[in-house]
């Protein structure tokens, strides 16, 4: 065995063509191992890969191991081939350049590998995590953003293995993004503003919002404003750094149910006790009011001229209110005239009184 590896090794002493034939031979032994060790890490993920992958209870490392195992065997053949044409003595351009190829093809299987584990990462956080929504407003940019990050660090890398002055290239790239942050600040402003709506979720779309006076439904979440549609079915859209900086009023959550109030007076002669007792029968009456809980009535303040009661009831949806509120002041005037129970209107008494003294005499 020794005899035959002292004859397969290279000597300068060798002819030419022999010389070269031994560089091959063994070029070619590297290039057959690595194809084994290639099959071999096949075979390993295809039992015990998929064995441990099967043991947990997500699928997310399924799908990984799925989407790497290719590219990993064709990375293993490549970083073969790599250093078997390294160590063949070719002429140093020649060399160089095939090297420099392989690197370049190895460093883009391994930027592949790294998208791919990374893309099946961004899928789970936004389908379990972020929620339906947000994955599909928000994803596709974060996907954008690490591929951009990939590239730009393999391009690196590939850059410092040619012995090229990365410094420099880093300089400009931080220049130019503080050049860039500088005249979108207000735009950069609104993006981050709309990805902390996205995560901290204040409010979905579809939930009505009351911001201010100006209340409506939301429409649509984007990355640098918030469309809302209005009662009136007006369209309003409003930066996302001004809703971050807002104070806002969401009826929809934590769910859609919501109080109802009517304000009611009574004069000062009725019953209030029977008034309250009419205004609860005359909420449980309305389709739209909930039984549980159950409506209530007060009696808050003497008025001017009135006995001022308020009524508080829920509904179900909080879109019924103003429906809701209606029959409930219909069917609350009607009752209270079936039953006795005035509701009075604002007077006012003048008094003249004639100053004896100061008065012309007739």
């Amino acid at each position: 065995m020794d005899n035959l590896l002292y004859y397969l090794k290279p000597d300068e002493m060798d002819p030419f063509y022999l010389f070269w034939a031994k560089q091959a031979l063994i070029s070619v032994c590297i290039i057959a191992v690595f194809y084994l060790l290639s099959r071999l890490l096949q075979v390993l993920i295809a039992k015990i890969g998929t064995r441990l992958c099967a043991a947990t209870e997500t699928d997310l490392d399924d799908r990984i191991l799925a989407r790497v195992s290719g590219p990993a065997m064709l990375l293993v053949n490549c970083a073969g081939l790599y250093l078997a044409i390294k160590r063949l003595p070719l002429h140093d351009k020649v060399g160089i350049a095939a090297a420099g190829l392989l690197f370049v093809v190895n460093i883009t299987i391994l930027t592949v590998i790294a998208y791919r584990a990374l893309d099946e990462l961004l899928r789970a956080y936004g389908a379990r995590v972020a929620g339906a929504e947000v994955s599909r407003q928000i994803m596709p940019l974060v996907e954008k953003l690490c591929t951009i990050f990939l590239v730009v660090t393999a391009l690196i890398i590939t850059l410092k293995h040619f012995n090229y002055d990365i410094l420099s290239l880093v300089t400009a790239l931080g220049v130019g993004s503080l050049a860039i942050g500088l005249a979108a600040k207000d735009t950069l402003a609104n993006m981050v503003s709309g990805f902390t709506l996205m995560i901290d979720r204040p409010f979905r779309i579809g939930d009505r919002i009351q911001l201010g006076a100006q209340v409506g439904d939301v429409i649509d979440i984007g990355l640098r404003s918030t469309k809302i549609k209005g009662a009136d079915n007006t369209f309003l859209i409003i930066p996302n750094s001004e809703l971050c900086n807002s104070t806002l009023v969401n009826m929809a959550f934590p769910d859609v149910r919501v109080k109802g109030r009517v304000n009611i007076g009574i004069g000062y002669e009725c019953d209030v006790a029977r008034a309250k007792d009419l205004m609860v029968q005359t909420a449980l009456s309305v389709p739209d009011v909930l039984n549980e809980p159950k409506p209530e009535a007060f009696f808050m303040n003497f008025g001017d001229s009135s006995l001022n009661l308020s009524l508080f009831f829920w509904v179900a949806d909080y879109t019924h209110t103003v429906a809701a509120t209606d029959q409930i002041n219909g069917a609350l005037l009607q009752c209270f005239q079936d039953n006795g129970i005035t509701i009075p209107y604002p007077t006012r008494t003048v008094i003249h009184e004639k100053d004896t003294n100061n008065a012309p005499q007739d």
